[in-house]
């Protein structure tokens, strides 16, 4: 049973920097792809950012290019979404999650969709004040 946990939310200033951490268990981080979605108040899931298996690949949603970066440490089992330059926009619960099921998926369109992923978090609360 793959396990995932998120850390590193908090309240920042707009303009501020804060890192999340999703620390999985259960499996070898390394077979599993990744990505962050997010949830503000009244919002459907939205994709945020998606990492390949080896961490060469990365794609990012539109709104948060050029700010967010996505990483794996996979021998530490541990993916990361460094989020720079935040906004009132960006407030919202961060989800990592996770899938076995990735072998010849389309890059990235398939991991872009939250209904694919089997692995979640329980989410980490993220506010941007203005």
């Amino acid at each position: 049973q793959v396990q995932l946990v998120e850390s590193g939310g908090g309240l920042v200033q707009t303009g501020g920097s804060l890192r999340l951490s999703c620390a999985a268990s259960g499996r070898s981080l390394s077979t599993l792809g990744l990505g962050w979605f997010r949830q503000a108040p009244g919002k459907e899931r939205e994709f945020v950012s998606t990492i390949t298996g080896s961490g060469r690949s990365t794609y990012y949603a539109d709104s948060v290019k050029g700010r967010f970066t996505i990483s794996r440490d996979n021998a530490g089992n541990t993916m990361y979404l460094q989020m720079t330059s935040l906004m009132p926009e960006d407030t919202a619960v961060y989800y990592c999650a996770g899938s076995r099921d990735v072998y010849g998926r389309s890059w990235p369109t398939w991991y872009t969709r939250s209904s694919n992923f089997g692995y979640w978090g329980q989410g980490t609360q993220v506010t941007v004040s203005s």
